[in-house]
């Protein structure tokens, strides 16, 4: 049967419903244009049918008959990116157009490539929506037209596959939204708008409360903890014994000192006795006195270093230090730490601010400080003090030491409580805030 043979009219029904239940069970635009370029041949025979998607001012390839995916480097295809915007403006109506190099004129390049690639003629079948947009396009590579009768028929199977090219891309723009120009524009200026904002600059440091009238209880001599005589955080008041040293040595030589002393007190009454016999004892009388006087100066330095083996509060307050069992039995040297007398009504903050969060701070800078064991109520105060040069912590993380006030009385803020504060510096732009540690470290890496 050929072409200019008129086609059965049951026949062509069938075609026609079989092709539009393909283009309605196609899941993706992909699948309906693989049916658009190949399930047509039975009804209408091509030498290639090319299936092209609407874009901005040009048609973009999407199937061609026989080809699973066309190669995108083949110089045929090359020459069809150019053809297809052509076309593009060519065919501008919403019917099926039949276009040959006499009826079309192209271009000298489309022409050249036609001549060496395409039949005589070109079947155009736009798809448009109902709003008149146009979706894609069929081209259809023919010796000669079509019959005139198969323009009726094929309105309805175009009007199918516009439909569901339609759904299909609506469906795929909902599930893969992608931001217009205009849209990233907007959104570009409005970020650039907000990093402009201006913010407080802030800055977070391990915290604990201790007591601003807080005084250092050191070791008075070299010696031995013999007894701890407080509780950790136990209250005291002036005069009370905190620890005791041990008095062993002190008073083994102490004893010795003294039988020494007694042994030059004879030495020199003996003398002085042979004074009055013997001229030349008075020499030696001179000599045993210096020697008794410098046995009671060191008897009387031991006798002083055993009063101060008691150790008494210097002021009324609370007994800081870890456990009673660390300090038992270990020798300690004359000015070493062993606890602390603190105030519990004069609570504050000290803060360990490390260099790589510091920012510039000055005294009476806000801070709040969230409590590990409260953290539902936050203490607010200011700084007070700030140490200008950065020391290792107990951590081993090199920081800046600040001591803060406590604005309210809380019965919460007690002495050895740690949490994180929160410190407030200036107010500078949202960019500087976020990008302030990344240009530090890009600096220190780059040495710019």
């Amino acid at each position: 049967m050929t072409m200019n043979q008129p086609l059965p009219h049951p026949q062509l029904l069938l075609q026609l419903d079989a092709l539009r239940d393909k283009a309605m069970a196609a899941t993706s635009l992909n699948a309906l244009a693989f049916s658009m370029a190949n399930d047509l041949y039975p009804l209408l025979p091509f030498h290639q049918a090319l299936v092209f998607r609407q874009a901005k001012g040009a048609l973009e390839l999407l199937c061609v008959s026989g080809l699973a995916r066309p190669s995108e480097d083949s110089p045929y295809l090359v020459w069809l990116k150019r053809a297809s915007r052509w076309l593009a403006g060519v065919v501008g109506d919403q019917t099926p157009a039949w276009l040959t190099q006499a009826t079309a004129t192209p271009p000298p390049d489309i022409a050249e490539g036609w001549a060496e690639w395409w039949p005589a003629g070109l079947l155009c079948v736009p798809l448009h929506t109902p709003d008149g947009e146009r979706l894609g396009m069929l081209l259809l590579l023919l010796e000669e037209a079509p019959p005139a009768a198969l323009y009726q028929h094929m309105d309805g199977l175009t009007r199918t596959w516009a439909y569901c090219w339609s759904a299909l891309t609506r469906r795929q723009r909902l599930g893969r939204w992608r931001p217009s120009r205009r849209q990233v524009l907007l959104a570009a200026l409005l970020f650039g708008a907000l990093l402009l904002v201006p913010v407080r600059q802030t800055a977070l440091a391990p915290a604990q409360i201790v007591s601003r009238q807080a005084q250092i209880v050191t070791s008075p001599i070299d010696g031995v903890i013999n007894q701890v005589q407080v509780r950790p955080n136990q209250p005291v008041e002036a005069g009370t014994p905190l620890f005791a040293l041990d008095e062993t040595t002190l008073r083994s030589r102490a004893d010795v000192l003294g039988k020494e002393v007694a042994v030059a007190d004879a030495e020199l009454v003996a003398a002085s006795q042979r004074a009055f016999d013997n001229p030349q004892s008075q020499g030696e009388l001179t000599l045993l006195q210096g020697r008794a006087q410098q046995r009671r100066a060191e008897l009387a330095a031991v006798q002083a270093q055993l009063k101060r083996t008691q150790v008494l509060a210097p002021r009324a307050g609370v007994a800081v230090f870890s456990d009673p069992n660390d300090w038992l039995g270990k020798p300690v040297s004359t000015g070493e730490r062993i606890m602390q007398v603190a105030d519990p009504a004069q609570p504050a903050m000290q803060i360990q601010l490390a260099v790589a969060d510091a920012i510039a701070l000055e005294p009476g800078a806000e801070v709040t400080l969230f409590l590990t064991a409260y953290p539902l109520s936050p203490l607010k105060g200011k700084v007070l003090e700030t140490s200008y040069q950065a020391r290792p912590a107990d951590d081993g993380v090199v920081a800046y030491r600040l001591l803060a006030s406590i604005d309210e009385h809380a019965a919460h803020a007690r002495l050895g409580l740690h949490g994180t504060a929160k410190l407030y510096g200036d107010r500078v732009i949202l960019g500087y805030y976020l990008l302030r540690r990344p240009l530090a470290s890009l600096r220190a890496w780059s040495g710019w």
